[in-house]
Order: structure tokens, then C-alpha cells, then sequence
């Protein structure tokens, strides 16, 4: 099991600690617990260690040519000091993973993929890559640290960090005397950043924010807190909503494909699925009734069918109630009554729009 370079402090503060690909992560804090440090992101400002997730360069003449041509998104919409969320499918349409591409320039990218896919990204960008591409492993190089919460941008400004950027841009800052990579993404909904110090310096710079963000009424956060968060946002989490077996097309993820570009990794199979017409649509289901939906439980119709399956499902700590991501038949629309099929017994629940609570990311 690989370790966090803050996994000290998580040992410290006691952590319920599990395995996240590969990675012994903390789930939860015992003095805050999921619910609190949930809380916490949306009302005030939470940090999470999230240096678990991968990191890959990818540099060389022509590396945007390179990149273009096999992740699915269209990355010359962006210039140099943004990024982009996007996806890398193999040859048959199914996701490798989906990731964020940092633009440094045309020639210098910067790639955060999900911790148990980093090797399949680099293995599979390196087969590809032409002569003159170089594409390397950064996993360990890097730690990351997210800074979550509508006080996010005070907490940084008290500590001498202009959190002056567009959303889904970057900039190189000093934080507690250590150089870090500042970028305005996140993956809670709210108004955020994350920061990327090198491996050596992050638990300096975690120890700057923790001590500060008490004046701002923070918290420390696990991923547990983060799983809630996401899924009240309706986003996509590898292995749940994407995998090699569901395609983006299947995911409604369209809107991450660049369909007017020549050509990218799977293209051929995703275009002739979307020409087909979806065969399942991602939902958000809203409890109508008590209980927890999860991943894999069944959702029929009012008839009986099952028209679907969960992708993701929790209890949401914002809105006091069970909720859930499901791929279903497309013909279900938004206010239609479901079931979901909760270890042998019918919870009644009812198609929502996604996300479940409004977004404050921009």
C-alpha cells in the first residue's frame, strides 16, 4: 500500500484510513467525522490530501498534436496556463480514465489522472507516443492538496496567495517559503483550488493551511467528505459512471468529446455509437422514500422493469436525504417515479435534474 506524504499527520489525527487505488487514504476525520467536514466545504473552507491522484508530464515538439490526437477533449480550445478536463478511451471506446490536461505550453503538458489508472495512462500515451514525445510518470514527484470551500480564496489570500485565476487556470506561487503550482479546479462544487508543491514540501504547506484555516472555520477533510460532495454535483467517478466497459457516449459525457476534431483515441466506436443514438442516460435520482441508495443496485419503472443501474449512490448530507447516479433507459425524463431495488426492498424515488445542489464553481 503507497503512502500519502501527509500520512503522518493522518496518523496523528487518528484517521479512519482505507485503500483508494492502490493509496492508504483517510476516509474521515474521528474529531469531525464525514458529515461535518461536508458541511465544512460548502458553509466555510475544508482541505483535503488528494496527493493519491496521478501526475504525468508530457513533453516534446508536436506534443499537443500528439495529445489532440488521442485524449477525447478538444485541447487547442485552451492556451497556455489552462486546463481542461478530459478523457482517454481505448481503441473500442471505453475510458482508460478521465483526467485533467494542464496546458504549460504547446510543447509542455501536465496530466492529473486517478491514482489505480496513472501506470494505463503513461503505458498507453508512451505506446502511442511518436519518436521525440517523451511521456513520464510524475506519480510520487508531486504531492496535492485541495483547498475546498466559498473562504477557500481568503484562507489562500491570508497566507500571501493571489487567487486571482479564471476558472481552469494555473499559476506558479510560493506558499509557506515552497513553490507550489496554484490551479482554480476542484471536484466539490464549490469555490476552489488545489495546490501542487513538490512531494518533499507538501507537508509544509499542509501544515501553513491547516494551522490557518482555523480562523476561517475550516476543516481538515477525507474522502469521504469529497465522495459526497462530487456525487451531489452529478460528477463522473472512474469505475462508477466511467469504465472500460461504459463508454462516454453510454455516460453522457458527450459534452468532454471534441466531435468536429479529425481523429482521437476510440473516435471511430463513439462516433458510430452517438450516431446510433444512447442507449442508457445518466440520471440523478432523488429518495422519495428512507434509504441509502449504492453502486450496482437495480432501478425498474413503475411497472416493475429494471430500466437501469446505480452508479453511485449515498446519503446527501446537504440536502437530508438519499440520492443517486444512475445509467438508465434514455426515454426517462426529469419528475418521472422510479424505484430502486435497496437488499430486497423498493425504495420509491423520483428523476432530478443534476446537480443536486447548485454549483458555485465559476
Amino acid at each position: 500500500m503507497k503512502l500519502s506524504p501527509l500520512n503522518a499527520r493522518h496518523e496523528q489525527l487518528q484517521a479512519k484510513m482505507s485503500d483508494f487505488g492502490g493509496w492508504l487514504m483517510p476516509i474521515d476525520y474521528p474529531a469531525t467525522g464525514v458529515l461535518t467536514e461536508h458541511a465544512s466545504v460548502r458553509e466555510a473552507v475544508g482541505i483535503f490530501d488528494v496527493s493519491h491522484l496521478g501526475k504525468a508530464s508530457v513533453r516534446g515538439s508536436g506534443a499537443l498534436d500528439f495529445l489532440n490526437n488521442v485524449l477525447t477533449n478538444d485541447l487547442t480550445r485552451i492556451v497556455d496556463g489552462q486546463a481542461q478536463y478530459t478523457l482517454i478511451c481505448n481503441r473500442n471506446g471505453g475510458v482508460i480514465d478521465d483526467l485533467i490536461a494542464y496546458r504549460n505550453s504547446a510543447d509542455d503538458f501536465f496530466l492529473v489522472p486517478n491514482a489505480a489508472n496513472t501506470a494505463d495512462v503513461v503505458a498507453y500515451l508512451q505506446e502511442l507516443a511518436p519518436s521525440g514525445i517523451v511521456v513520464e510518470n510524475l506519480h510520487t514527484s508531486y504531492g496535492v492538496l485541495a483547498v475546498q470551500g466559498p473562504k477557500s480564496a481568503q484562507l489562500l489570500n491570508s497566507l500571501g496567495v493571489s487567487t486571482d485565476l479564471d476558472y481552469m487556470s494555473f499559476a506558479a506561487v510560493k506558499i509557506a517559503g515552497r513553490d507550489a503550482i496554484l490551479c482554480r479546479t476542484g471536484y466539490t462544487g464549490e469555490l476552489g483550488f488545489e495546490l501542487l508543491p513538490s512531494w518533499d514540501d507538501a507537508l509544509a504547506v499542509w501544515d501553513c493551511l491547516a494551522e490557518a484555516m482555523v480562523a476561517f472555520g475550516g476543516a481538515v477533510c477525507g474522502l469521504g467528505a469529497r465522495d459526497t460532495l462530487r456525487t451531489e454535483m452529478g460528477y463522473p467517478l472512474h469505475g462508477h459512471e466511467l469504465s472500460l466497459e461504459i463508454t462516454p457516449v453510454q455516460a453522457s459525457a458527450n459534452w468532454a468529446i471534441g466531435w468536429d476534431k479529425e481523429t482521437f483515441s476510440g473516435a471511430e466506436v463513439l462516433r458510430q455509437q452517438k450516431a446510433a443514438g444512447a442507449v442508457t442516460k445518466l440520471r440523478g435520482l432523488l429518495c422519495t422514500g428512507k434509504g441509502i441508495p449504492r453502486g450496482g443496485m437495480d432501478v425498474k419503472d413503475s411497472a416493475g422493469k429494471v430500466i437501469g443501474s446505480v452508479t453511485s449512490g449515498t446519503f446527501s448530507p446537504t440536502l437530508k436525504n438519499g440520492i443517486a447516479l444512475a445509467l438508465i433507459d434514455p426515454s426517462v425524463k426529469i419528475g418521472d417515479q422510479l424505484i430502486i431495488v435497496v437488499r430486497g426492498r423498493d425504495l420509491d424515488v423520483e428523476v432530478v435534474t443534476i446537480p443536486f445542489v447548485p454549483s458555485h464553481v465559476r
